[in-house]
């Protein structure tokens, strides 16, 4: 399959020519589409799907059907069918063409039907209880949608399909289901998030005890979708525009800049529908220390040797794993969540809870916990839910935990929960304002943590691994 999503023209991967070639699966053409926010114009109507259309058909890639995938559900339903409608005068009647949308903002069930009237051979559903919201729409809605027509989804049949979705009730019945999952929200055509990223991004908020701050976020993605040049919101675009919005709530607007977000800017991940805000990329420019670019992302990854299929056979080889196609594309894909998934040593990341959502309480989520002097990572659910504890640091110092002789006076602390992922510096380290002394992950978005001034690490006081939490002490300088 070839995703053809909105960066244009190019696909955007994170391999060498080489492992696009080798798993190159040209049977399904998928093109990428959207809702721009309102007010925004300049890139995601039909003539601009026709033109992607028509690259797509001019560069000789076999196929044998083609899906508009519109991630976050936002395409209206005018627009769905006239892109369909243009889609099927240039495929000819013998192509299999089909659009793929989400409940998320509220017009799945239209968009389908204008789908189906332009020429459609097909839509994607899901059944109760994982359908609507972020899922698609319902199988029994669509059949009652289509009542009375003549189209047919798949000969089904009304009493199976009830028999079907109430014991799929039973079999999910213990497992959490966040209520935003099934829900639609009218926020969602300002974002757009695809359904998806939608809920994972909400766990995390929720783990973090930041869900409260999720319509701020939803909010600020506006701003950074016209600003970053109208790239389809799908992954990995849509996790570049979550971080960036997330960043410019929690840090304010523009003080950081997502590495995923910044490089997209900057095209090295191929050309955005629009050129991105000039402003954007001279600070995307200045925080990532890297030039804008109008070269092939492909030619770059063939030069970055940890791109190569050999680079991640020696790393499969030397982790004592399979040197397996697949195994080598998860790595690659992946890198070290990618070797402890084949392990067996990443979470699980399966909730239960008989669906009482961590976030229906005040007391709800998850607690950073100091128990003599040492620090612990607790997760609080109500009523029958799961309560999981697990240590997470031995050595790490609390925020209110007095500085001991011969710690620097100069604190550095979290600006916001995430895990230590790399520490750059060690106590007795000589640095300079605005050095890195070690990179957290929230949100999927890395987190630098610089130096205040010049001086020396007086102390490190997390290790890698660690949860910290909003405002917890990482480090003291002298």
């Amino acid at each position: 399959m070839r995703n053809f999503d909105a960066l244009n023209d190019v696909s955007n991967l994170a391999f060498s020519a080489e492992m696009i070639k080798k798993h190159n699966l040209d049977h399904e053409v998928v093109v990428t589409m959207m809702d721009l926010p309102p007010g925004c114009t300049g890139a995601h109507d039909v003539a601009f799907y026709e033109k992607t259309l028509r690259n797509i058909l001019d560069s000789g890639i076999s196929y044998d059907s083609v899906c508009f995938k519109d991630a976050s559900g936002t395409a209206n339903p005018h627009k769905v069918y006239e892109t369909i409608k243009m889609a099927r005068k240039l495929l000819g009647d013998s192509v299999h063409l089909r659009l793929h949308t989400h409940e998320t903002a509220g017009v799945s069930v239209a968009s389908y039907l204008a789908a189906l009237d332009a020429g459609a051979n097909g839509i994607d559903l899901a059944a109760s209880p994982v359908s609507g919201g972020t899922s698609q729409p319902d199988i029994l809605t669509m059949l009652h949608a289509t009542k009375g027509t003549d189209y047919n989804l798949g000969d089904l049949k009304l009493d199976k399909i009830l028999k079907y979705e109430e014991r799929l009730k039973e079999c999910l019945g213990e497992y959490l289901i966040p209520p935003e999952a099934t829900q639609v929200s009218p926020l969602i055509p300002f974002s757009p998030m695809p359904g998806g990223a939608l809920t994972a991004n909400t766990q995390m908020m929720r783990d973090s005890g930041e869900l409260g701050r999720f319509d701020e976020v939803i909010a600020a993605m506006k701003e950074v979708v016209e600003r970053g040049g109208y790239g389809t919101s799908v992954t990995p675009v849509s996790q570049f525009y979550w971080q960036q919005a997330y960043a410019n709530v929690m840090f304010g607007p523009w003080k950081q800049i997502a590495p995923g977000y910044g490089r997209m800017v900057l095209g090295y991940f191929g050309k955005t529908p629009v050129e991105a805000d000039k402003e954007i990329i001279q600070l995307a420019s200045k925080k990532l220390k890297l030039e804008p670019t109008t070269e092939n992302p492909l030619d770059i990854s063939d030069r970055d040797e940890k791109k190569s299929i050999a680079h991640w056979t020696k790393v499969l080889e030397e982790e004592g794993l399979e040197t397996s196609d697949e195994n080598i594309f998860i790595v690659g894909a992946c890198d070290q969540k990618g070797i402890a998934f084949l392990k067996g040593e990443g979470p699980l990341m399966v909730r239960k809870g008989k669906n009482n959502c961590s976030g229906d309480s005040e007391m709800a989520g998850n607690y950073t916990v100091v128990v003599d002097g040492k620090q612990y990572s607790v997760q609080v659910a109500e009523g029958e839910g799961d309560i999981q504890i697990a240590p997470v640091a031995t050595t790490a110092v609390a925020k209110t935990a007095p500085v001991s002789s011969g710690v620097g006076s100069v604190e550095i602390h979290s600006q916001t929960p995430g895990n230590v992922w790399k520490i750059l510096k060690n106590a007795g380290d000589t640095v300079v304002e605005g050095d890195v002394i070690m990179i957290l992950e929230a949100m999927k978005m890395e987190i630098d943590i610089t130096a205040p001034k010049a001086g020396k690490i007086a102390s490190i006081n997390v290790s890698v691994n660690d949860s910290v939490a909003d405002a917890q002490l990482l480090a003291t300088m002298e």
